[in-house]
């Protein structure tokens, strides 16, 4: 879990709560193409391919077969931040980025199943121009995290199942900063340097209460995931050391929390065409008041403080499948995405709302295909911060795909 960083405190911090174009805080969502096409409605409860072990590892007991799931989605999100008084654009400041998942479910005997999830709930990137005026306060961030999550599932009785799960998770932080403003000659010098990556656990637990063949509901709550990242905090001003020159490496330490989530989701097959199904989820931002790397080389041991402002959040969806033929299911869905955080540079925090469509095609008894899309429409804000005041624009294009196998 210790590793080499060179990098600096501030970096991290921004590293971790940086811009995500497309779900609160710096959240992903993007587990399946299936889900995709419904705005992630019912997902608890929905259970129509093995990636339902991202939301709800009691859900395993709806499959009789082994199953195989792969689903890789693209991101492409939309933000621009302008500052208001200097006049100053950052244009797409948040790359494209690619996330992929995998899952394998199998039953054991008519009480058991376990299986096994690869994918990831938290993550981001964001690149500003190396020469902006605010360049302190965001520049290039990126966390990637992989979450392996092995679960088990028990049958209670007809109408009862239960799961749990162990939550393995990787991480990998990088941040670079540069002067901007404060050095008008050379605005794109660097300022703090950060990159890191650690192995941190948690768990997550699940229900399913089965009405009848055409009625479920699904509940399920993954923990909290302390990142603890150990390393180097280099600083290339001096000024944050107790005995030190500017460029120099020191050992730091940040931690980060990635919130616990809980979701209750229903699924009802109308008739043979149609179905609904429509989901609540709830996010522990609030456990994010702060963020204190440390080192005691720093001053007064604290390399950076930086006071963060987060309220948990909810997130609420609904939407329709309807089955057209033997080949070809369709689904729509519309999601609405609560701001969790007070708007920064590093996280242009904002509502989202999803519109969403999708489709999954039977190409054999064995083996289906996905497709879903998202326009995710984030709501124009203004915010304060160092002292000038910045407006930002906010949405994205989410395409995946998906591939499953019974085997």
């Amino acid at each position: 879990m210790t590793k080499k960083i060179t990098l600096t405190a501030l970096a991290v911090s921004a590293a971790l709560l940086s811009i995500n174009a497309h779900s609160a805080g710096f959240q992903v969502n993007e587990h399946s193409a299936s889900g995709l096409g419904r705005a992630f409605s019912g997902e608890v409860a929905v259970a129509d391919n093995a990636s339902v072990l991202a939301r709800n590892p009691a859900a395993m007991m709806m499959f009789d077969r082994m199953q195989f799931s792969g689903a890789i989605s693209y991101i492409d999100p939309q933000i621009d931040i302008e500052a208001q008084t200097i006049g100053e654009t950052a244009k797409d400041v948040a790359p494209t980025a690619v996330v992929p998942a995998g899952y394998f479910i199998q039953p054991i005997n008519d009480k058991f199943a376990w299986g096994l999830a690869m994918f990831t709930n938290y993550g981001f990137a964001t690149e500003y121009p190396s020469d902006f005026h605010f360049g302190t306060d965001a520049g290039t961030t990126d966390l990637l995290t992989l979450n392996l999550n092995p679960n088990i599932a028990y049958r209670i009785n007809e109408q009862f199942s239960i799961g749990a799960g162990v939550n393995l998770v990787y991480a990998d932080a990088e941040l670079l900063r540069h002067y901007g403003g404060l050095n008008p000659t050379n605005p794109s010098a660097d300022f703090l340097k950060l990159e890191g990556d650690t192995w941190e656990w948690g768990w997550n637990i699940g229900l399913l209460y089965e009405l009848n063949k055409d009625n479920r509901f699904g509940l399920s709550y993954r923990s909290e995931v302390e990142l603890k990242f150990d390393g180097d905090f280099t600083d290339y001003t001096g000024a944050f050391l107790k005995d030190g020159n500017a460029g120099d490496t020191v050992p730091g330490s940040l931690n980060v929390i990635t919130p616990a989530i809980a979701e209750f989701g229903g699924f009802h097959q109308l008739n043979s065409q149609w179905a609904v199904h429509y989901g609540v989820q709830w996010v522990q931002w609030s456990k994010f008041d702060e963020l204190r790397a440390t080192s005691d080389q720093c001053v007064d041991n604290v390399c950076l403080l930086k006071e963060e402002d987060y309220d948990d959040n909810f997130r609420y969806s609904i939407g329709a499948t309807y089955n057209l033929n033997p080949d070809w299911i369709l689904r729509a869905g519309f999601a609405f995405d609560e701001q969790a955080g007070q708007s920064t540079l590093s996280i242009p925090d904002t509502d989202r709302y999803w519109y969403s469509a999708g489709f999954t095609y039977n190409y054999t008894s064995q083996m289906t295909f996905d497709f879903g899309f998202t326009y995710l429409y984030g709501k124009s804000n203004s915010f304060k911060e160092s002292g000038e005041t910045f407006h930002a624009t906010n949405d994205a294009y989410l395409t995946s795909a998906q591939i499953n196998y019974i085997f």
